[in-house]
């Protein structure tokens, strides 16, 4: 069956039957139909937060055919319920970039899934569109006062660094002229697009505590000088009330439910690459009120998601995880061992072997955090008992807790092993983790000891336009925020091609941007692009309807 017969041969409960689960009175829900509901802030308790088991789920360098960290969160909380702990996953909204780029959808898979699977992938309850409605927002409020001849405040067009946002991948908005058509246009510039996910508004929604917050924060975005040079903000265009108007729905977290009947919250889904590639802290908060354990992920490898996890989020929200576990897949490793994807379902030992050491680096960077971790293997049926038996051996030589899971096939009966070694391994925690660096540290260290304790590579080097703007955000008071690196997910390095456990190799920054709301800099490496672009085949060109309404091609 595929995942949409799956998700289609389960009846959901009424979300109000989700929400008894977890002790929500009926009047707190805010209904969109019958399968999902906003919660209100007031629902977050600080008291309970404190001992909520949070566990983190991360991965591998992830390849091509998807390491399924989603699926394992999944699989696992289904799996935690099943052991009679009260759980609760908390997890990201897709973006419809990937969705009809080279995704096709993602809420799990198999048995493992979130649902309302169609929803959950398209418009969802709005969040997406809400954020990017305020984003744009701000950007004709700095248009019109750059035209305005009663309010102007002299904002120099050249210095606006504020970009406009789509929920798709679009390369054709990376790099824009806008304010084209003479004078009634306004002035003509240079500019761009990011996709939604890497707006700056998604990582303030993401990071704001409440409403208030929220607003604060958005009054705190830098977009750009005056002609003297004068640094101006959000707040300073009297932006911040009617961006917040706009997010006053989109800061609730949704509930939803697993096909096995749990409770699911989803909230907020910033890329871990170009992004902080976690759901929002006031999503986890949520979870962490309602269950004794919250189950949450974070974007693409631990280099990238569980690093930002833990040094912006954690950090922003006094929260800490109990357990980490990181998802890993035979056929993933053989292709870190230089065996092709056409090939990856083959059984091959020595390839197995010489893919072991990225795990290794996924495993050395975690323990620097201080807290305990638990390996899970994502089974496919072309793993053989002899490629399983390396993996198990090879993780009991590193002292690390190793569970096969078959959350896709089975569910959360499949993941009863991983449940239990999550279990154990929360309740041997005794400290909060470490972070990478200090607030304190210059940026340039801060960059230095990422790529050193995280990547394993040797230092970082910044370019002469980089370390340019550096210079200035540093000067304006902004050497004490957190970095948030935007970097291929592809590999350690900054060069998508070196695959395995690389050595012996720089990151090479090319520019900064800074998100003064949002509390983090943003280098950029290498290549990276905060608009990405479609593949060669979109998931767009085998997606259909027919008469019916009935979706074709989504999964």
């Amino acid at each position: 069956m595929t995942e949409i017969q799956i998700a289609h041969s389960v009846t959901p409960k009424h979300i109000r039957e989700i929400a008894a689960t977890l002790a929500i009175p009926e009047e707190k829900l805010e209904y969109y139909g019958n399968d999902k509901a906003k919660l209100p802030l007031d629902l977050i308790d600080e008291d309970k937060i404190k001992e909520n088991n949070l566990i983190l789920v991360t991965a591998i360098t992830p390849t091509p055919p998807g390491e399924g960290k989603t699926t394992t969160s999944i699989g696992l909380v289904d799996a935690l319920n099943l052991l009679n702990k009260k759980a609760t996953v908390v997890i990201r909204e897709p973006s419809l970039g990937p969705v009809f780029g080279i995704k096709g959808g993602a809420a799990g898979g198999g048995w493992s899934q979130v649902i309302p699977m169609v929803d959950i992938n398209l418009h969802f309850t709005g969040d997406f569109h809400a954020i990017e409605k305020a984003n744009n927002l701000l950007s004709a409020l700095i248009e019109n006062n750059i035209q305005s001849k009663t309010r102007n405040l002299g904002i120099d067009p050249r210095s606006v660094i504020w970009k406009r946002c789509m929920d798709m991948n679009d390369r054709g908005l990376r790099n824009i002229i806008a304010a084209l058509g003479g004078k009634a246009g306004g002035v003509p510039r240079e500019t761009g697009f990011n996709i939604t996910a890497a707006s700056e508004i998604m990582a303030i929604l993401c990071l704001a505590s409440d409403l208030e917050d929220l607003k604060e924060r958005c009054g705190n975005i830098y977009v750009g000088d005056t002609w003297e040079g004068k640094p101006i903000f959000a707040k300073d265009l009297n932006a911040e009330g009617a961006m917040a108007v706009l997010l006053k729905d989109a800061i609730k977290p949704n509930l939803v439910q697993t096909l096995e009947g749990n409770p699911a919250i989803i909230h907020g889904g910033p890329f871990a690459n170009i992004a902080q590639g976690t759901n929002s802290i006031v999503a986890t908060k949520m979870g962490m009120s309602l269950s004794d354990y919250t189950i949450t992920e974070a974007g693409f490898g631990s280099d990238l998601g569980a690093e930002k996890f833990l040094n912006i989020k954690c950090r922003a929200a006094g929260i800490s995880p109990k357990t980490i576990v990181v998802v890993a897949t035979i056929r993933a490793l053989k292709y870190h061992g230089g065996k092709s994807l056409k090939q990856i379902t083959q059984e091959d030992v020595p390839a197995l072997i010489n893919g072991l050491p990225n795990l290794d680096g996924h495993i050395a960077s975690l323990k620097s955090f201080g807290i305990p971790i638990v390996v899970s293997i994502n089974t496919f049926k072309s793993d053989t008992a002899a490629e399983i038996r390396v993996v198990k051996d090879h993780c009991k030589t590193l002292g690390i807790p190793v569970a096969l899971s078959y959350g896709w096939e089975k569910g959360g009966k499949g993941c009863l092993d991983l449940a239990e070694k999550v279990v154990e391994a929360a309740n041997s925690c005794t400290k909060q983790f470490s972070a990478t660096y200090d607030l304190e540290d210059p940026v340039y260290v801060k960059l230095n000891k990422i790529c050193q304790t995280i990547y394993g590579g040797d230092k970082v080097i910044l370019s002469d336009l980089a370390t340019s703007q550096l210079g200035k955000y540093e000067t304006m008071g902004y050497g004490n925020f957190p970095v948030c690196m935007a970097k291929t997910e592809k590999s350690f390095s900054d060069d998508q091609k070196r695959l395995g456990r690389p050595e012996h190799f720089n990151i090479h920054i090319r520019e900064f941007e800074i998100a003064t709301g949002a509390g983090f800099i943003i280098p950029i490496a290498g290549n990276m692009l905060r608009m990405p672009g479609l593949p060669g085949t979109p998931a767009a060109e085998r997606i259909t309807i027919d008469k019916d309404g009935v979706i074709e091609g989504l999964f």
